[in-house]
């Protein structure tokens, strides 16, 4: 019997990929499939995914035709899978040798908990310097589901996990944005969980300067779109108005945070990006509950609404960060 499912989606990982496909031959619990989906790689991954294949009935491989991005890739593998709990690994990730069997544990010894959190270890090898270092999160035994989400919100508890299978299946990946909107996923499964655990078993996450969340690139944007996405799930669910108040100012800082990346990158960026953006961080603006924010926030400077003229909440955060970057806190 499988008891341990991995979704791994694969493009132009080949530097990395025979690492974290090893991780998974040498691990101590023996039940796991690996479904890995090449998101049409144009580099040397897909040969890697067939010889492992080969080798080993546990990797299954999909290539497909056309890249499509992360979230639609593990949609694609969780379809496919077969195991008792589900865990995505990133291609150019890897797992210690004994993670997948200090999850299961934890999941047999603890019946009511649909999410284990591994330990999360960053790497990296910048510069030929190798460097780790622990995600900055307390150790906790057992939390509610509605903790965990709210934990979330800010990140103060990572999402890096396994799950029961037929939770995530309730709950696939959020698709509808290419990038972050795997953030909503987590924070569903987290919402959705009776009990949230942690385990000593350790995920080694490679950090990388390239990587979407530190370019200056437009696509930094579609936060913003992954966030209404996430409200509009969460109000399909029927959830509290406390959770949906807390999430409207997650949602609010994150406005406030895209409008300070506009600041300070615009010139950066083309033309043609700068007026996506801001269209962008205007449309979410447009949708934000001001009287949530003004309960939260006050009046403090930068954070008000002002819902009522774009052109002076422009104005409010131009000084605002103007402000911040002659103090030398930008």
């Amino acid at each position: 019997m499988t008891k341990v499912s991995v979704l791994i989606a694969v493009y132009n990982t080949e530097k990395y990929l025979h690492e974290c496909l090893d991780s998974l031959l040498h691990q101590t619990l023996e039940e796991w499939e690996a479904i890995c989906v090449d998101d049409a790689s144009t580099d040397g991954s897909w040969a890697i995914l067939q010889d492992y294949a080969a080798k080993d009935g546990r990797f299954k491989v999909v290539k497909l035709k056309e890249n499509h991005g992360q979230a639609f890739a593990r949609n694609k593998a969780l379809a496919l899978s077969q195991g008792e709990y589900i865990s995505f690994l990133d291609s150019d990730d890897w797992l210690a040798h004994d993670a997948l069997e200090k999850v299961v544990s934890c999941f047999e010894a603890n019946l009511m908990t649909d999410c284990v959190l591994f330990q999360l270890r960053y790497f990296s090898d910048n510069d030929g310097r190798h460097t780790e270092w622990d995600y900055p999160q307390p150790h906790f035994g057992v939390m509610s589901g509605k903790e965990a989400f709210r934990l979330s919100l800010n990140w103060s508890i990572h999402g890096v996990y396994v799950v029961k299978a037929e939770l995530h299946r309730r709950y696939p990946y959020d698709d509808s944005s290419r990038w972050y909107s795997d953030d909503n996923t987590t924070r569903l499964h987290y919402f959705a969980s009776r009990e949230v655990r942690e385990c000593q078993g350790v995920y080694y996450y490679r950090q990388h300067s390239s990587s979407v969340s530190h370019a200056v690139d437009v696509h930094r944007f579609d936060y913003l779109e992954a966030n209404a996405s996430m409200r509009k799930m969460l109000l399909a669910m029927h959830s509290p108005k406390d959770v949906l108040d807390e999430y409207e100012i997650c949602r609010w800082k994150v406005v406030v945070g895209m409008y300070m990346f506009y600041y300070k990158y615009r010139h950066e960026l083309a033309s043609k990006d700068r007026k996506t953006g801001l269209e962008k961080i205007k449309q979410a603006w447009k949708s934000i509950d001001p009287n949530t924010v003004r309960k939260h926030f006050g009046t403090k400077y930068g954070y008000c609404p002002l819902r009522f003229s774009w052109k002076l909440f422009r104005l409010q955060e131009e000084i605002y960060f103007s402000l911040r970057k002659l103090i030398g806190r930008l």
